[in-house]
C-alpha cells in the first residue's frame, strides 16, 4: 500500500511539475505575442504619420531622407528603412556607432536580412513621393522575454531540488535518530534480564551445578554482546586495528553449533593475521548478519564460504554461498530497512550491516553477484587508512 502511494504520489509529483511548466511557456508565448502584436502597431503608425506628413504642402522634405523624428515615440523597437530598390536609407535603435559609412555597413543590411526573417515589413506608399518599406526587429524586451520560460523553469526546477535536498537531510535524519534510540532502547531492555540472570548464576553456583552455569553464562556472555551491539549502534564506535580473520572465524565457530550440521564451511585466507580498523563487536555483527542469510539461502544443505583478500590499502571480504539466490526485483530493496521476502523476519540485517560498515567504518558493502538456485556473494571493502578514535 505504501508502494503505491509513493508511486501515485511520485507520479502527480512529475505530472503537476510539467504542467507547470507547460503553462509558464504557454503564458509566455501569449505575451510575447501580445507585445510584439503592440510594436507592430506602434510602426504601422509611425508609417500613417508618414503619409500625412507628406500629404501637408507646407512641408518641405527630402525623399531620399524620411524625417525619423516622429519614431521617438515608439521606443526601444530597431528599423531599417529601405527605398523601392532596396537600398537602406534610414535606420533607428541600432548600436553601430563606431562605423564609419553606417548605411552602407554589412553590418546593417545582416541585420536587415535578420529582420526580413523576423516581421512582415510595414509598406510605405503615397503616390509618387514615396515608396519605401519599412523592416524592424524584435526589441529588447521581447528578446528577453524568449529566455524567460528557460530562466523561470531553470529557478523553479532549483527551488524544488532545494526543498528535495531538505526533505531528504531531514528523513535521513529522522532515520538516524530512530535507529539510535532504538538501539538505546534495545541495549536498556535488554541489560535488565541479564543483570537479573548474573543474580541467578551466583545463587546456582552455590550448588555445584556446573554444566547448567555453563551454559548459562555461554547465554548471559551472549546477551551482553547483543547489548554491547545496540549501544554501540546508538553512539560513535571507537575503531582500533584488529585482526579481522580471527573475528570471522570466532563467527564462523559461533554460527556453526547453532546451524544444520550438513552446511559446509570453508575459509579462504593466504595469512591469518589481517589488521584493519574496525570496531569487534559491530564488525562481527556485519558477518553474522551476512553469515545468517547464507543459511537461510542454502536451507540447512549446502555450502558456505569467506573468503579474505588483503592488500596495501583495502581488505575485501566475500561472504558466498550456493543457495537459492536472490530475484532480479528485489536486488534494489535488500539494504532498505524493513525489506525481507521472510515470512518471519524485521528485514534489519542487511540494513544494519551496511549501515555499519558505511556510516562507521566508511567501507563499503554491496552484492557482488546473485542468481537463482546458484547462490549469491556479498563484498566488504573495508580502508585499511581509515581510523575514527
Amino acid at each position: 500500500m505504501k508502494k503505491k502511494i509513493k508511486y501515485i504520489f511520485k507520479n502527480w509529483w512529475l505530472i503537476g511539475s510539467f504542467s507547470i511548466v507547460l503553462l509558464i511557456i504557454w503564458n509566455t508565448s501569449v505575451l510575447f505575442q501580445l507585445i510584439k502584436t503592440e510594436e507592430r502597431n506602434k510602426i504601422e503608425l509611425w508609417a500613417i504619420a508618414q503619409k500625412e506628413l507628406i500629404k501637408s504642402s507646407n512641408l518641405n522634405f527630402n525623399n531620399s531622407n524620411l524625417p525619423f523624428d516622429i519614431i521617438q515615440k515608439i521606443g526601444k523597437t530597431p528599423i531599417i528603412q529601405v527605398n523601392s530598390k532596396g537600398k537602406i536609407i534610414d535606420f533607428k535603435n541600432i548600436d553601430i556607432e563606431n562605423m564609419e559609412n553606417k548605411i552602407d555597413s554589412l553590418f546593417l543590411y545582416n541585420k536587415l536580412n535578420l529582420f526580413k526573417s523576423q516581421n512582415e515589413p510595414i509598406i510605405v506608399k503615397y503616390k509618387n513621393l514615396i515608396d519605401q518599406k519599412i523592416y524592424y526587429g524584435d526589441s529588447t524586451l521581447l528578446q528577453k522575454l524568449k529566455y524567460y520560460p528557460l530562466a523561470l523553469s531553470l529557478i523553479i526546477i532549483l527551488f524544488a531540488l532545494v526543498i528535495f535536498y531538505v526533505y531528504k537531510t531531514s528523513i535521513i535524519s529522522e532515520q538516524n535518530m530512530l535507529w539510535a534510540g532504538i538501539a538505546k532502547e534495545t541495549a536498556h531492555q535488554i541489560a535488565t534480564p541479564v543483570t537479573s540472570l548474573i543474580g541467578w548464576v551466583t545463587l546456582i553456583k552455590n550448588k555445584n551445578k556446573k554444566e547448567t552455569i555453563d551454559e548459562i553464562e555461554k547465554d548471559i556472555d551472549r546477551l551482553k554482546i547483543i547489548s554491547d551491539r545496540f549501544s554501540k549502534i546508538g553512539s560513535i564506535p571507537i575503531l582500533k586495528n584488529q585482526n579481522i580473520y580471527l573475528i570471522i572465524l570466532d563467527t564462523i565457530n559461533y554460527l556453526k553449533s547453532r546451524s544444520s550440521k550438513s552446511i559446509i564451511w570453508e575459509i579462504n585466507s593466504n595469512k591469518k593475521k589481517i589488521l584493519a580498523p574496525v570496531n569487534s563487536i559491530l564488525f562481527s555483527w556485519t558477518i553474522e548478519n551476512l553469515l545468517v542469510n547464507s543459511i537461510d539461502s542454502v536451507k540447512g544443505n549446502g555450502k558456505i564460504s569467506i573468503t579474505i583478500k588483503n592488500t596495501d590499502k583495502y581488505v575485501n571480504v566475500y561472504i558466498s554461498d550456493n543457495g537459492s539466490g536472490i530475484k532480479k526485483f528485489e536486488i534494489k530493496n535488500i539494504f532498505k530497512p524493513g525489506y525481507t521476502t521472510k515470512k518471519r523476519g524485521w528485514g534489519l540485517g542487511l540494513s544494519l550491516s551496511k549501515r555499519i560498515i558505511e556510516n562507521y567504518h566508511r567501507g563499503k558493502l554491496n552484492l557482488k553477484e546473485t542468481k537463482i538456485n546458484f547462490g549469491s556473494t556479498f563484498e566488504i571493502e573495508l580502508n585499511k587508512s581509515y581510523s575514527k578514535v
